[in-house]
């Protein structure tokens, strides 16, 4: 028989590996974009639409998960997003007429959103039995999973495979593994505690605040991610095997933090980790808008990843906290600005691409993470709290 210590380290490997089932696949398919567009014949509008599609079913799909976690437990609203990613990370990899690949980007959009959610409300409830923050280690396994996954497509692509279904093996495969390991974490609550939840009520101005904190960090994300190797490339003139480097330096740094996140919350606490982090990326951003040169560039994307590292996995941790009988309600909906700071991101920089121009239009998520600087306080406070919460919700927690 499994001891209680045996389950808790099997409930934390298993939600590690759903997240790195959701960071491998990720960047499976958004990095076999340009060979999705030849495929298919479509031009950079198209995939400009089909990514907007993906942001607004995974909004749904974190709705979605929101929904089976309040009836059926967060691990099958887990276990429902992994199923309805592989699905459509199929139908995407075959070559299917223009509206099956469509309707597939539309499944996984879904699936990836209930999947942010979910693992998030599972990986608070992991967090919560051990009494010490362990969200950092779960993103750093999307991230590693991610760089993974970007380079298994690099050499699919060398070899001359393309997105074969030997990529889409390995995403069941990870998926299966973490959808059969979920299982301490979610035996249904009784009767009694299901009433008590449904009558504490959502803490509406926490859940805005952390949301705020997620919409700036996909902000700078999206950002980055979608514009740091066109501006080099185009506005520096950087070579073509350069240009990547500034998103390779960012997600190193993002990756680097997390794994380095949770044990300096435990010595320091939430509230100054929020505020160097966010102070860092501030100067990297900074740097980029000032500092027109290749080296510039791509030292200051690394430090802007640094708050996307520290940022992300602890807003979800103090949101989580902030009634924990209902916290997969509120990370759902916490979950929702994600989307929101990833259209921004993507959206708003490119249209200010041509005026004022890339450098500047980097200062978007400068701005936004400034009012972060004024919320650590209320990292602390929440992460203040966690041991006890962790003893007079003991109960309701592994019956989640």
């Amino acid at each position: 028989m499994d001891t209680a210590g045996s389950l808790k380290r099997r409930s934390r490997a298993t939600v590690s590996a759903a997240y790195a089932a959701q960071g491998f696949g990720y960047a499976v398919v958004v990095t076999s974009l340009p060979g999705f567009k030849d495929r298919q014949g479509i031009d950079d509008t198209a995939i400009a639409l089909i990514v907007l599609l993906v942001c607004v079913t995974a909004a749904a799909g974190s709705v979605l998960a929101d929904l089976i976690a309040t009836r059926a437990g967060s691990r099958a609203a887990l276990v429902t997003g992994l199923a309805l990613e592989v699905g459509g990370i199929a139908i995407v990899a075959a070559d299917a007429p223009l509206w099956l690949f469509i309707a597939g980007f539309a499944v996984y959009g879904s699936g990836l959103g209930a999947v942010d959610a979910a693992g998030a409300m599972q990986g608070v409830l992991v967090q919560r039995a051990y009494g010490r923050d362990l969200m950092g280690g779960f993103f750093a396994a999307y991230t590693a999973a991610a760089i993974f996954g970007a380079l298994a497509v690099a050499g699919a692509a060398t070899v001359g495979w393309g997105v074969s279904a030997a990529l889409v093996v390995v995403t069941v495969v990870a998926a299966f593994v973490a959808g059969c390991g979920l299982v301490w974490f979610d035996r249904s609550r009784a009767g009694e505690e299901r009433h008590v939840a449904a009558r504490t009520p959502l803490p509406r101005r926490g859940i805005w605040l952390f949301g705020f904190v997620i919409l700036a960090a996909f902000t700078l994300d999206s950002g980055v991610s979608t514009w740091s190797t066109v501006y080099l490339q185009d506005d520096l003139v950087a070579a073509a095997v350069i240009a990547p480097l500034g998103y390779a330096a960012y997600q190193v740094a993002i990756l680097l933090t997390r794994l380095a996140t949770d044990r300096i919350v435990g010595r320091w606490g939430a509230g100054p980790v929020v505020m160097g982090s966010t102070v860092i990326s501030l100067a990297g951003l900074i740097v980029v808008a000032a500092l027109p040169f290749v080296a510039a560039a791509v030292l200051g994307f690394a430090l802007a990843g640094v708050a996307v590292g520290a940022l992300v996995p602890l807003a979800f941790t103090s949101a989580g906290q902030l009634a924990p009988l209902r916290s997969d309600q509120i990370i759902a909906r916490v979950n929702l600005f994600n989307y929101a700071g990833a259209v921004l991101g993507a959206v708003v920089i490119g249209l200010l691409a041509d005026v004022p121009g890339l450098p500047l239009a980097f200062l978007i998520p400068a701005v936004l993470l400034l009012p972060v600087l004024l919320l650590a306080r209320r990292f602390r406070a929440a992460a203040g709290r966690q041991d006890a919460v962790a003893a007079t919700t003991a109960g309701a927690s592994a019956d989640r």
